[in-house]
């Protein structure tokens, strides 16, 4: 048995029996690294992981290379760190067999939400839908810093093509955690609706998403009526 091994088994039997609830966040960080790091003080490497990067949170948020620059941290624990936000955005998500409709603004912006959840980068998604509202697929079109993201149009174009779609949805997210419109994103916004429009796609919307809210263009009067 490893020096470890009975502190490790104790708390494996703590969240058993109580949940995470009964953890603080490095104990924790320390239990989930059990599973990348099996001889090592996990417990300690949470304590210092958390103080480098300052929470539990901003921890998962970490780039894959500043996380491994932590003393303990190899590249299994690393990759697992990374794993924990992108795997709980699609578990958020309402599963795949079960058919999504955004046929409304709420239904839209609330969908967008849980899918930039935890998101720390800007990001634009391009959400595909047949003429009732049925989402045919949602896929991300570009990425940019947490400041900026460009909309590639032609990229855009493709897709909606592709995926044979009878309208779309743009969404994008503000890090900064405010989601008002910029100027930038009134005028590629109705660039892309052109762009669409000239191949016989509706653009129905663009929502912008910051933490947990959201703002619709179209409710905000940029786009034009459908």
């Amino acid at each position: 048995m490893g020096v470890h091994d009975g502190r490790r088994a104790r708390k494996k039997e703590q969240f058993l029996a109580h949940g995470l609830d009964a953890f603080s966040d490095h104990e924790a960080l320390e239990l989930l690294l059990y599973y990348a790091l099996p001889r090592v003080d996990t417990n300690a490497l949470a304590h210092r992981l958390i103080e480098r990067f300052g929470s539990l949170d901003a921890v998962f948020c970490a780039p894959l290379n500043e996380l491994e620059a932590v003393e303990g941290v190899g590249r299994s624990a690393a990759t697992l760190l990374t794993l924990v936000l992108p795997l709980a955005r699609r578990a958020r998500t309402v599963s795949a067999r079960q058919p999504v409709i955004l046929a409304d603004t709420e239904a839209a912006g609330r969908f967008f939400v849980e899918l930039f959840f935890g998101l720390r980068e800007e990001r634009v998604y391009l959400a595909c839908l047949d003429a009732k509202g049925k989402l045919l697929r949602c896929t991300a079109v570009s990425d940019g810093s947490a400041d900026t993201a460009t909309l590639n149009l032609r990229r855009i174009v493709e897709l909606a093509f592709q995926s044979n779609a009878s309208a779309v949805i743009l969404s994008h997210n503000h890090p900064s955690g405010v989601a008002l419109p910029s100027q930038d994103d009134n005028e590629s916004t109705l660039a892309a609706w052109d762009a669409l429009r000239r191949i016989g796609i509706r653009l129905i919307d663009h929502i912008i998403v910051a933490d947990d809210d959201f703002v619709s263009l179209r409710d905000n009067g940029l786009l034009p009526p459908q």
